[in-house]
């Protein structure tokens, strides 16, 4: 079983209540997501891994049982090209749970016009197979929001 934690501070808030039709239908896969605290900080891995996808606004880390966990910094913040994040690790590097990913301020992403809501999700899961998802309440970095069978 794989426990996922949560790489921001902030209030867990569940996929339904995410701004995206992607990532509220779970179609990219079932987690839950946490609106951040207003204040820059760096998001930490979820998960002992490795970084197997990075990207300014989002990072995937699949651990050693093959669960890939999305990491998704805000809500189309693909459109800010990477400004306002800052990379603090490379493709193919090995992570611990809570170790520094990127970078990132929730409050220029929200002055850029863009929601700062992060979803995590488990990659080619059913919903079926996640357990004690958290979908409300205030969590800090590395707080368990889902267990992975």
């Amino acid at each position: 079983m794989t426990t996922v934690s949560s790489p921001i501070a902030g209030r867990a808030i569940g996929l339904a209540a995410v701004p995206d039709p992607v990532f509220s239908g779970a179609m990219v896969g079932p987690g839950t997501a946490v609106d951040p605290v207003r204040e820059p900080h760096a998001a930490v891995s979820p998960v002992d891994g490795v970084i197997v996808s990075l990207h300014p606004h989002a990072f995937v880390v699949v651990d050693a049982e093959g669960h890939g966990v999305l990491t998704h910094l805000g809500i189309d913040t693909v459109q800010l090209n990477g400004e306002g994040f800052e990379l603090l690790v490379n493709k193919g590097d090995t992570v611990t749970r809570g170790q520094e990913v990127v970078r990132w301020n929730p409050v220029a992403v929200e002055a850029a016009g863009k929601s700062p809501i992060c979803p995590i999700v488990a990659l080619e899961a059913t919903a079926d197979s996640l357990g004690d998802v958290r979908k409300d309440g205030d969590v800090k970095a590395g707080d368990q929001l889902f267990s992975w069978q």
